[in-house]
């Protein structure tokens, strides 16, 4: 990939941000995360059913809302199993390695791992996964904004994108919005579809070919 480290002219050039925005965009991060993470619980749905917002992105909030709260418990945890589970795997394979390069634990995920190293991002305890699931990823972009890892700037809220999640993440929820068994998951997917494409306008990489290395 090429070197995603920015310079100090493009510093400048990145948007100055609120803290409410930041909290949005960690909030919405973070639910991502939440729903791909695992089959969703009762609190999280009930927060999702109160998502809405101007503009595509808040529609298709509002969208989710909607198809949350008509959902019953065991449709989301079977649906949820059909899209990442299955007998054997599920429709979709979750992870940065298989988007890149068509198998698991590939150069991509060594490359993450190194960068959580320097991050000082520890492994959740009891989470077997590897680190280069997505929501292990949306969950430490999520930090990042927040500021709990790094130094919460938006270069490095950037590169981490850039590096980590740009070159993939789009085609991924692309596949969840239209996935056969997707139902309020195909929400989630056009959610996530519409996010990433306005944190790649808002970084300025709007120009750049997706998924390539």
């Amino acid at each position: 990939m090429r070197n995603a480290g920015i310079a100090r002219e493009q510093l400048k050039e990145l948007p100055v941000m609120t803290a409410e925005e930041e909290a949005a965009r960690a909030g919405l991060y973070r639910l991502l995360s939440a729903w791909l993470a695992r089959p969703p619980g009762l609190e999280l749905v009930a927060q999702t059913t109160r998502l809405g917002g101007p503009g595509p992105l808040g529609g298709a909030l509002a969208a989710l809302a909607a198809a949350a709260g008509e959902a019953e418990p065991a449709e989301l945890e079977r649906e949820y199993h059909e899209l990442f589970i299955g007998l054997g795997r599920g429709e979709l394979v979750p992870y940065a390695s298989y988007y890149r390069t068509g198998f698991l634990y590939e150069k991509p995920l060594a490359e993450l791992r190194a960068e959580l190293e320097r991050l000082g991002v520890a492994r959740r305890e009891g989470n077997h996964e590897p680190e280069d699931h997505v929501a292990s990823v949306l969950e430490v972009m999520a930090g990042l904004v927040a500021g709990r890892f790094g130094d919460g700037s938006l270069g490095l809220q950037r590169s981490f994108f850039a590096r980590h999640m740009e070159p993939w993440m789009g085609r991924f929820f692309h596949d969840l919005e239209r996935a056969r068994a997707a139902r309020v998951y195909g929400h989630i997917g056009r959610v996530g579809r519409l996010f990433m494409e306005v944190e790649r306008v808002a970084f300025g990489l709007e120009g750049r070919t997706v998924g390539h290395a």
